[in-house]
C-alpha cells in the first residue's frame, strides 16, 4: 500500500514539474532541439535538474542495502548496445524532435485537452502494442 502511494506521489510530482518546466508544451521542446533558429537553452537545465536528482539517488540507494518502502532494488542487468536499443532511441528521438513530446510529458500533456496531444499519445499506444508483436521477445 505504502509503496503504491509513494509511486502517486512521485506521478504527480513528476507531471507537475513537467507542466512547471513547460517540458509539455511542443513548441518550447522543438525551440530547444533547433540550434540553428530559435533556439532556447533553459530546458538544459531541466534536465541537468534532473541528472542531479538522478545522482543524489543513486549514491542514496548504494549506502542502503534496500529501499525504504521495498524488498530489494530493482536494477537492470543487461548493459549491451544492441540494434533494439539503437532502434528504439532513434524512434524516439525522430518522435521527439517532430512532435516536440516524448511520453511522460505527452501524457502530462492530456490535461490540457489539445486534440494533437491526444492522436500522439494514441498513436504511441498502438506504435506500443503492435511492437510488442513485431520484435522478438527478450530474455
Amino acid at each position: 500500500m505504502a509503496r503504491n502511494l509513494i509511486a502517486t506521489i512521485s506521478g504527480l510530482i513528476f507531471g507537475l514539474g513537467l507542466c512547471i518546466s513547460q517540458m509539455v508544451n511542443p513548441k518550447k521542446v522543438i525551440d530547444f532541439l533547433d540550434f540553428m533558429g530559435t533556439w532556447d537553452p533553459s530546458l538544459a537545465f531541466v534536465m541537468g535538474g534532473g541528472v542531479l536528482v538522478y545522482l543524489v539517488t543513486w549514491r542514496f540507494k548504494k549506502t542502503r542495502s534496500r529501499p525504504l518502502f521495498d524488498n530489494k532494488f530493482i536494477v537492470p542487468s543487461r548493459t549491451s548496445i544492441d540494434p533494439h536499443l539503437l532502434g528504439g532511441a532513434a524512434l524516439f528521438g525522430l518522435g521527439w524532435g517532430m512532435a516536440g513530446l516524448c511520453p511522460g510529458p505527452s501524457i502530462a500533456s492530456l490535461s490540457y485537452l489539445i486534440s494533437e496531444t491526444f492522436i500522439f499519445v494514441s498513436a504511441m499506444v498502438l506504435g506500443i502494442y503492435f511492437g510488442g508483436f513485431l520484435l522478438p521477445k527478450k530474455q
